[in-house]
């Protein structure tokens, strides 16, 4: 059995200082590939850095909606730059989330637009966070997305009618921790319905740990075991097959090697 965590922020300060320890962590759980993922310009450089010395892990790069008020020409010109690293597989995060104002819509509207942009000219997948902004996304996706091949709605929270639209439109799903929360009933039913060929796994770490260590406040791969595991049972699933299914389409998302 293998995992891959495709949403995790190791260069964040939680997990940044131990990162050596978190890895070793993680591999003794069976989680042993990571895409650390950037959300502004100067963690979309840490994470290119600490993907470039890790053997099976990757880097996402892109501009988080919370991010969007400071975006210049330069920002998006560095961006595009930084997303031509080998080791770079996927644009994102990005999106928009409406839950927060740190933003104005408008802005996270043009950032997620021109990150679109450089996903389809440089051939890259995306990653899209959507907060409290469904439609929103999914129209955006619509008039800026032709070209992109891939996109997946990282940490879903949504109910199973939305869950149908992103599969519908042949993108990609993937679950945190938050599916094993108790009220969390809405996306356990979404959970059920998406196929094995677009569902993924990840922690969004430092973020979010799943039941039954909700308590631990710093999140990391290693607890990702329990998120698969209690969607296994969820679907009635081996968790080796489970967690093989969810890392081949991890594999085919992403475009990285077999082992």
């Amino acid at each position: 059995m293998e995992l891959i965590d495709t949403h995790c922020h190791l260069t964040f300060e939680q997990l940044a200082g131990d990162v050596e320890q978190v890895l070793q962590r993680s591999k003794a759980a069976g989680v042993t590939g990571w895409i650390t993922v950037g959300t502004d310009t100067q963690q979309n450089q840490k994470t290119v850095k600490l993907a470039n010395r890790v053997d099976n892990m990757y880097a996402a790069v892109g501009i988080h909606p919370h991010e969007a008020k400071d975006v210049t020409a330069e920002t998006i010109a560095e961006l595009k730059k930084l997303a031509q690293s080998e080791k770079v597989v996927a644009i994102g995060e990005t999106g928009l989330d409406f839950h927060y104002d740190f933003s104005k819509p408008q802005e996270q509207k043009r950032t997620f637009a021109q990150q679109l942009k450089i996903a389809a000219e440089l051939n890259l997948p995306v990653i899209v966070h959507c907060r409290e902004a469904f439609d929103e996304t999914m129209e955006i996706l619509a008039q800026h997305g032709c070209g992109v091949k891939k996109v997946a709605f990282h940490c879903f929270a949504g109910s199973v009618e939305q869950a149908k639209t992103v599969l519908d439109n042949g993108f990609y799903i993937s679950f945190t921790g938050v599916v094993t929360f108790k009220n969390a009933e809405t996306i356990r039913q979404a959970a059920k319905i998406v196929p094995l060929d677009k569902l993924m796994l990840e922690t969004d770490c430092p973020y979010m740990s799943p039941e039954p260590v909700r308590k631990q406040k710093i999140n990391e791969p290693a607890l990702m075991i329990h998120t698969a595991g209690y969607l296994a049972r969820l679907r009635g699933m081996d968790l080796a097959d489970f967690a093989n299914a969810a890392t081949a389409t991890s594999r085919a998302f992403f475009g990285l090697p077999e082992k």
